[in-house]
């Protein structure tokens, strides 16, 4: 951002008083600002349109259309906004829907005020705002329960270290702890995985973790 732009941030929840909430802790920070409020993921949608907010902080459980669809048409249609999913439950399965339709991220609605306007701000650099062991952990819970499906065409595209690199975010590797494991630089890890996000066709590691799983590259626990 320049100095002085703010990360404009949309409220979805169908209660108001989450939303009021939310808006006075976001307004408070000298970097964000709300630019809207939805009830729904119909107004969401409307809204995310019209409004082109840069961060979307969205609510899973909703009447009508739910935080997973709207997730979903969001991200399709407007690639530039970032959406953090957010869930009353820590393991959901519809979490791992919203992370599977291209939310950028994942938070429990229990979380501190800080960790919240971190997820923000995480999510508007264009990183996941997902622990990488508690999203290894959330999609592991749900993906055992899964048949793997067939390798995607995509994955025969990378090369043996994308692979392993693959591998190990699957495994909940940070970057960091990926390039001190295979003797490399940080930034040499940081040209493998974006080559191998741009070969799967995903926006971040959630999606990624989650082609790596349903192909059976990595089992649950292992």
């Amino acid at each position: 951002m320049t100095p002085g732009e703010k990360i404009g941030v949309l409220l979805v929840d169908d209660h108001a008083l989450v939303r009021t909430g939310f808006k006075l802790m976001l307004d408070a920070q000298p970097d964000m600002s709300v630019v809207g409020e939805a009830a729904d993921g119909e107004q969401a949608v409307a809204l995310s349109r019209r409004l082109r907010p840069d961060v979307v902080l969205m609510d899973l459980h909703m009447p009508g259309m739910d935080g997973v669809r709207a997730t979903e048409l969001i991200t399709t249609e407007l690639p530039g906004v970032r959406v953090l999913a957010l869930s009353t439950f820590d393991l959901d399965e519809n979490v791992v829907a919203a992370l599977r339709a291209g939310a950028d991220g994942f938070l429990p609605k229990d979380v501190s005020p800080e960790e919240l306007i971190e997820g923000v701000r995480v999510v508007h650099r264009g990183e996941s705002a997902v622990a990488p062991r508690l999203l290894t952990r959330l999609i592991g819970t749900f993906v055992r329960t899964t048949p793997a499906r067939a390798a995607p065409a995509e994955l025969a595209a990378l090369t043996d270290r994308e692979r392993e690199i693959l591998v190990l975010i699957a495994r909940g590797r940070s970057n960091a702890e990926i390039a001190a494991g295979l003797a490399v630089s940080p930034s040499t890890v940081k040209n493998h995985v974006t080559s191998l996000f741009a070969k799967l066709g995903v926006r971040d590691r959630a999606q990624a973790v989650i082609i790596a799983y349903e192909a059976a590259l990595v089992q649950p626990g292992a």
